[in-house]
């Protein structure tokens, strides 16, 4: 599995680039077919605090799993969007379980 980061607008440090790689690894534990990963963060121009994006493309056999959260920090942007990338690639694996 490959993890490509992209920073959008800004310039990410290495302590972002490092949670996100790990948090990345901790999804492939509920899906071993994934080819690889692109995480795009960026900040929102918005008036509140809520204006950290993260965007999780996740690439497997046949489809790619796309998702997308805001929150006030990078690291809980791209925690989320973990955490729906992991219930979507589980359904995805009891989908293939049951067909075949």
């Amino acid at each position: 599995m490959h993890v490509n980061f992209q920073s959008i607008n800004y310039t990410a440090d290495v302590k972002l680039v490092e949670f996100t790689q790990k948090r990345i690894e901790k999804i492939s534990q509920f899906y071993n077919q994934i080819v690889d990963v692109y995480v795009y963060t960026k900040v929102k121009n918005s008036s509140d605090n809520i204006n950290k994006f993260a965007e999780l493309k996740i690439g497997i056999p046949g489809d790619d799993v796309i998702v997308k959260k805001t929150a006030k920090t990078f690291e809980e942007a791209i925690n989320s969007a973990a955490d729906s990338a992991e219930r979507v690639l589980k359904r995805q694996k009891e989908k293939q379980r049951l067909l075949g």
